[in-house]
């Protein structure tokens, strides 16, 4: 069992600018925590450094309470699951699996016993004689998490282990990682990934890293919490469109008055009013700002005027069986995606009527982050 805290971790290769830089963060015992971000905003280096396998350029590392900085990787009580299965393929699964164990010199009755253990909570008991070319990537896979179970880490720390297997694999052993965390004796778990649908899943708590090209302006961190904190309440522009599949919806906009409840908006190019739940304290009259909608909040409705409301036209259908998703013509050649029930999807070129409930609405500055929410209600 361990808890990971990193304060004011940064890394640099040579006199370049920090690629981490001002991470601050505490992972608890058992906390299933995800490093999730574009491409080459440093989740696996953020992951390596834990590990050891990279060192850190300023600021402290610490697991179990222990400084780590200087202490080997090897040390540190840590287990890898890397995105490749690294197995040996000369050797069989039980020997994949125990290669570790007999390195340290553990008796043999000792490692049998956590090989057969850890090969049971994997359902691989039948497979320990074969070798890795007679596996699929998905058992292949579950070998290679065998081979750091049998070690009884403190940590577990996964490298996008997921991101080799097709996509029916990836859900089955998404779901056995999700079931074994739940066995692990409180050891705490850091897993990298590109994968929202992962991160949303699996994690306790997610860790959104910015863009490389955003890192020196807002640091690493773009925000930290628990799945649906980020989905429901983002701190930026960046929060609420990484998050999200589709995406949020961005349309631009300007204050039309502003109060420490709501703040009523025209949006550009329509004019059309919106009235968005949020401390308008900072806002001025005419400052630009950006309306941020999910796609599943803006309901098709039968021209209700007492609903708060869009008119747009439906350039494209995408039908997915139970539901649809319903592209719609915007000012400035934007589209916008609503979601719509799959029984009743309007047709392609007819002009709809879609609701914006007020409470769902996301208002941002031109800076990209949010303005303050006041009556967003809570989900978590």
């Amino acid at each position: 069992m361990a808890s990971i805290s990193l304060r004011s971790v940064q890394k640099a290769y040579g006199d370049h600018a920090p690629v981490i830089r001002d991470v601050d963060l505490e992972i608890g015992e058992h906390e299933f925590c995800v490093f999730l971000g574009p491409s080459g905003c440093g989740k696996s280096t953020l992951l390596r450094m834990i590990a050891g396998l990279e060192d850190i350029t300023d600021g402290d590392l610490y697991i179990d309470g222990k400084l780590v900085n200087e202490v080997p990787a090897a040390q540190r009580g840590v287990a890898m699951v890397f995105q490749s299965y690294a197995l040996f393929p000369h050797m069989t699964v039980y020997q994949n699996m125990a290669f570790g164990l007999t390195l340290a010199k553990t008796p043999k009755a000792v490692i049998d016993k956590k090989v057969r253990e850890a090969a049971r909570v994997l359902q691989l008991e039948a497979l320990l004689e074969r070798r890795p070319k007679e596996l699929s990537g998905g058992q292949r896979q579950r070998v290679a998490i065998g081979r750091a179970i049998v070690r009884s880490p403190g940590v577990f720390l996964f490298d996008e282990p997921l991101s080799n297997l097709d996509a029916t694999l990836r859900g089955q052993t998404r779901v056995e990682i999700a079931r074994l965390h739940k066995q692990f004796d409180k050891a705490s778990v850091v897993y990298v990934t590109h994968d929202q649908i992962e991160a949303m899943t699996l994690a306790d708590k997610i860790v959104l890293l910015h863009a490389g090209a955003d890192t020196a302006k807002y640091g690493s961190i773009a925000q930290v919490g628990a799945p649906l904190d980020l989905y429901h309440r983002p701190k930026s522009r960046f929060v609420a469109g990484f998050i999200g599949s589709p995406r949020m919806n961005f349309m631009p906009a300007r204050v039309m008055s502003a109060n420490a409840q709501s703040v009523l908006i025209a949006l550009d190019g329509t004019g059309e009013q919106i009235e968005v739940h949020a401390n308008g304290d900072a806002l001025m009259p005419s400052q630009a700002v950006t309306l941020g909608i999910r796609p599943e909040h803006l309901e098709p409705i039968a021209g209700n005027a007492s609903q708060q409301q869009i008119r747009r036209t439906v350039s494209l259908v995408e039908q997915l069986g139970e539901h649809s998703y319903l592209h719609l013509e915007q000012a400035g050649g934007a589209v916008l995606i609503a979601k719509a029930p799959g029984d009743r999807t309007p047709k392609q070129g007819e002009n709809v009527a879609f609701s914006v409930p007020t409470a769902s609405c996301h208002l941002f500055t031109e800076d990209g982050f949010a303005v303050t929410s006041a009556a967003i209600p809570h989900f978590a």
